[in-house]
């Protein structure tokens, strides 16, 4: 690969209009379709000019959206979701905060102590659908808006608004002034519809967990203080105006007097649209031989071993991306920023913010797992709120076997982490469901095992079962199949099946939507007579290696009836089991010395004391 360095205030977003208009061809274009098999889903057209004052961080917001409904239902009502405002004192963010047991420590108290100055808000002035003012009112984080006329199914309308907003203090994910000195982390900064979808309405009001978005095309301008740099979503259309590698761009393009630049960018085909800005940004981009940028936007003034850091990120960088897109799917946009900004690592469209005070392999790390986002939840948009472990669970199981990989760490199961965490939300008995809605968790502790380690586990775990070269097979069914939509826990049980030719449904059924727990032991060896028990209630196929006195080994496989057939294996495949029966009992043919279920560790059982028994 090549590697060109633009130090300064340099060109943002090298992509020409010409270059976007064929990104948006190649770019797969189903949100505005309905497919063949009754499959559907919303799409929207954002047009947006914002003029911010970076004096006292509000700005002014005109909002020029088109929504065309592709369900078969008209529509009498649509909302928008207005997350600024739960950066304000009393919002349920707040009250939950205060209310929770192991409330976060980047929020804690900090909102119900926000000055009228540092709170955050957006307020709609006007809505007009079609050119006529509509009836709407802001309760919490979420505009409810009455339609004039509802909007019939295949039918598209206009919906024009104006708003004011102000950025509040920089404590969850958005604001201003962060404690690296950022000065605009602008995420979930706009007036945004909210899905739509077969389930009806998504309309969670914020408090603080995850997000869900309708697909469609975004094109905004920026008004910002000519001495800042922006970096984020999309591809800017005017780089001639913004200058390049000039550290002071007025002077150097003779530009029209003023205090402000006008950034002007398109993404098409996404369903969220962030940036951040900095007036110490340093900007560098690394070009990939396959065409795509990875820009780096990080202050100037971090510390020399923090700015040496992100150098070092730079080419590992593109080769997580090389490593994702072989192992999931292709990186469809031509470009993927990484911007120092936020409150610790958070993914958006085509772009992350992450802190960047790090060690570098604190550094790598975030930056893995965020742009491993942009596979789990971004291209492969679940519901991150209703199903948070096909979100942070798969980002962990792909991250980790890529820091694995990259880094030539050599770990048999580099997801060693996710089970340690899952046996202590089981042993102190604070686990959830997993289909418990991410916000209603008891426990910001068992809703961080859960999406993250028992949903990785989802995946590692389907490796024991189906193997692991199915599961990567699968991975891959998933991304062909469902990227650019919506997809829900039965897609990715239907990728894993049709590849696997494995029946699965009990598996979904029972490790996300159940507390059952999975304890298998030996039970007894009688001469030649091994007997197996299923002490908890959560059934699985078995790996079972056996050691004879005269010193050989052999690999044995018990199916699961239900699984309808076996992972491929070398083991000898032994009758399967059945769910209802809590013992099983074969024979082998020589005396046993040894026993031991599952020496991968990829099973997630509680109890491994029993897992091994030494005949004496």
């Amino acid at each position: 690969m090549k590697k060109t360095i633009f130090l300064g205030l340099s060109l943002l977003m090298m992509v020409s209009c010409a270059q976007t208009k064929e990104a948006a061809h190649s770019e797969k274009q189903t949100s505005s379709t309905k497919s063949d098999n009754g499959y559907w889903q919303q799409h929207v057209d954002y047009t947006m000019d914002i003029d911010m004052n970076v004096n006292n961080h509000q700005y002014k917001g005109k909002q020029k959206l088109v929504y065309t409904n592709n369900s078969p239902e008209a529509l009498d009502k649509v909302f928008y979701h207005l997350y600024f405002n739960a950066f304000q004192p009393g919002s349920q963010m707040d009250v939950r905060s205060l209310n929770i047991k192991d409330p976060s420590a980047k929020i804690g108290d900090r909102i119900s102590k926000l000055k009228p100055n540092e709170i955050g808000y957006i307020k709609v002035n006007t809505l007009k659908q079609n050119g006529a003012a509509v009836l709407f009112e802001t309760v919490g984080t979420i505009l409810e808006v009455t339609l004039n006329t509802p909007i019939k199914s295949g039918e598209s309308v206009t919906f024009d608004m104006d708003f004011d907003a102000q950025v509040p203090v920089q404590i969850r994910r958005s604001g201003r002034n962060s404690k690296e000195g950022v000065a605009l982390s602008m995420s979930q900064w706009y007036p945004k519809m909210a899905e739509y979808d077969f389930q009806g309405w998504h309309t969670p009001p914020y408090i603080a967990r995850e997000f869900h978005g309708v697909w469609g095309d975004f094109d905004v301008t920026i008004h910002l203080d000519k001495n800042y740099t922006i970096g984020g979503t999309g591809y800017l259309q005017n780089p001639q105006e913004i200058g390049h590698g000039y550290e002071d761009k007025t002077k150097a393009l003779n530009l029209p007097k003023g205090d402000k630049l006008s950034w002007h960018f398109k993404a098409p085909n996404v369903h969220d649209f962030m940036w951040g800005a900095d007036n110490e940004y340093t900007h560098d981009v690394l070009k990939m031989e396959n065409g795509i940028d990875l820009h780096f936007l990080y202050k100037k003034t971090l510390e020399e071993k923090y700015l040496k850091n992100w150098k070092d990120l730079q080419p590992k960088t593109a080769e997580i991306m090389t490593y994702f897109s072989e192992n999931v799917g292709q990186y469809p946009y031509k470009q993927y920023s990484v911007v120092q900004g936020g409150d610790g690592g958070m993914e958006y469209a085509m772009s992350t913010l992450i802190t960047g005070k790090r060690s570098f392999g604190g550094l790598f790390g975030v930056t893995a797992h965020e742009m491993a986002h942009t596979w789990f939840q971004f291209l492969l948009a679940s519901n991150e709120s209703l199903h948070p472990w096909m979100d942070e669970g798969f980002t962990t199981y792909i991250s980790n076997k890529a820091s694995n990989a990259i880094l030539k760490r050599g770990q048999a199961n580099p997801h060693r982490g996710s089970y340690g965490g899952y046996n202590y939300v089981v042993k102190n008995k604070i686990e959830e469901s997993l289909s418990t809605h991410a916000d209603r968790y008891n426990s910001n502790t068992g809703y961080g095992v859960a999406s993250y380690s028992k949903g990785n586990i989802f995946l590692s775990q389907l490796e024991y079962v189906i193997g692991a070269e199915n599961v990567a097979k699968g991975l891959k069914k998933y991304y062909t199949d469902f990227s650019f939509k919506h997809p829900t826990p039965n897609d990715i049980k239907r990728s894993m099946e049709k590849v696997s030719g494995i029946h699965l449904d009990w598996y979904l059924n029972e490790w996300t939507q159940t507390l059952h727990t999975i304890d298998y032991g030996i039970k007894s060896v009688n001469g030649k007579k091994v007997t197996l028990e299923r002490i908890g209630k959560m059934p699985m196929p078995i790996d079972l290696e056996v050691t004879y006195t005269d010193g050989t080994k052999e690999n044995f496989n018990i199916p699961l009836r239900m699984m309808r057939g076996e992972k491929p294996t070398s083991a000898k495949i032994l009758e399967d089991w059945t769910w209802a029966h809590p013992t099983y009992s074969f024979d082998v043919s020589k005396d046993v010395k040894s026993v031991i279920i599952d020496k991968s560790g990829l099973m997630a059982d509680i109890n491994l004391e029993n897992n091994k028994l030494e005949v004496k």
